[in-house]
């Protein structure tokens, strides 16, 4: 996976059709969940096509990627570590219970977001490098990380939504594939520069086959 899209995001690529998030199964839940309204645009290939289901969760990790610049931003300079294992655990049970709320697999929806941990903590390492080999680079002001988390806790509720929108297509054979040309796009529409294009094929890594 991270071959193939390292390898398309430098190609020239062209897939037609670049729009259209899966709609969200009907749950009691819906009212109060705050829409995915940036992924929601409507997709030649219908609602329930392999590319509709499958876009929401490449432009959502890119969203959610974009989150690491203001949490390295946060920690830089502070002593505080890149690796957070309770505030992790806190995103995987919360993942796990909104997954049964939404008839996800909880199992499923844990890989995937394991992966998107990861894939964060990708960029904030590679920050990090950056800052300290030019310190002239690194970031004047620091985010309120508690704002940040409020903002990645949205994303994540948006994420779990595209997962349990998508198991058909996440274990369907042509999901690779499809997965792959999706996140190119969405890195060529955020111009996505390398450390974050292979930030996103790691948190993306998991997505097909996962049920």
């Amino acid at each position: 996976m991270r071959r193939a899209l390292v390898a398309g995001a430098t190609a020239t690529l062209v897939f037609t059709g670049a729009g259209g998030a899966a709609a969200a199964p009907a749950h009691p839940a819906a009212a109060a969940a705050p829409a995915a309204t940036a992924h929601t645009a409507p997709s030649p290939y219908g609602t329930h096509s392999p590319y509709a289901q499958l876009r929401p969760l490449a432009a959502l990790s890119a969203e959610r990627l974009a989150t690491g610049d203001l949490v390295a931003a946060a920690k830089w300079g502070t002593g505080s570590p890149i690796d957070d294992p309770a505030r992790e655990q806190m995103v995987l049970d919360s993942a796990a219970e909104q997954a049964r709320q939404w008839g996800a697999d909880p199992e499923a929806t844990v890989r995937i977001f394991r992966d998107q941990i990861e894939a964060n903590k990708v960029v904030q390492r590679g920050l990090f490098r950056k800052w300290q080999a030019d310190p002239s680079q690194a970031p004047a002001e620091r985010p309120d990380l508690g704002k940040v988390r409020e903002k990645i806790n949205r994303l994540n509720g948006e994420l779990v939504r595209a997962v349990a929108a998508s198991p058909r297509a996440r274990s369907a054979p042509y999901c690779g594939p499809v997965l792959t040309g999706a996140a190119v796009l969405v890195r060529q529409e955020r111009h996505l520069d390398a450390l974050h294009t292979v930030a996103l094929a790691r948190a993306l890594r998991s997505v097909c086959g996962a049920g």
